[in-house]
């Protein structure tokens, strides 16, 4: 098997194990946690994403990775995860941690779709040995990290839950007698 077949395997193959991780264990805890909790959680993965600067270390990759693919890939992934710190340290104001969920979230898909799009035009799979060290982040990191863009995008478009007084509490009225419905389970 030539070297971009295999490279394409590995990058069709890294969705299943994490679709098939996501799908079991993360998802059914995401979708059933507090909105902000939710985002800080996925925050907290991409803010990793600073690690990304390793493809612009010589030793790390090789020297015939076409730069084109190198520098986006490089500071999409570090400002994505600048981003993504910034709101978690934003998380207990809601006027900062919103928007920058939004950023990050914007940010981080575009810069994978972009990554996906160079790395076509510029046949990244014949050049997969170029990535050298960095062969496992499209492989084994990506697929994760674009299964968790989709996740906040899909919990930032859900509607809210509405509160509604808890059955035993309709009596006690108040703020402290109202509770949301997934409170209620």
């Amino acid at each position: 098997m030539s070297p971009a077949t295999i490279f394409n395997i590995h990058l069709v193959l890294g969705y299943v194990p994490w679709l098939l991780c996501f799908g079991a264990y993360i998802w059914p805890r995401l979708k059933f946690m507090d909105r902000t909790e939710a985002q800080r959680a996925i925050a907290t993965l991409h803010s990793f994403r600073f690690f990304g600067l390793v493809f612009l270390l010589p030793g790390v990759v090789g020297p015939n990775l076409p730069a084109g693919f190198v520098v986006f890939a490089a500071y999409g992934d570090f400002v994505t995860g600048l981003l993504a710190m910034l709101a978690l340290l934003g998380a207990r104001r809601p006027s900062i941690f919103w928007p920058l969920v939004v950023a990050f979230n914007l940010v981080g898909i575009v810069d994978l779709v972009v990554d996906y799009y160079h790395g076509t035009v510029l046949d990244l799979p014949d050049l997969a040995g170029q990535l050298g060290a960095a062969y496992a982040i499209p492989i084994v990191y990506v697929p994760l990290l674009m299964i968790t863009h989709v996740a906040a995008f899909y919990l930032l478009a859900r509607p809210q839950p509405k509160i509604v007084p808890a059955s035993g509490d309709r009596q006690a009225g108040g703020l402290s007698s109202l509770r949301s419905r997934s409170s209620v389970r």
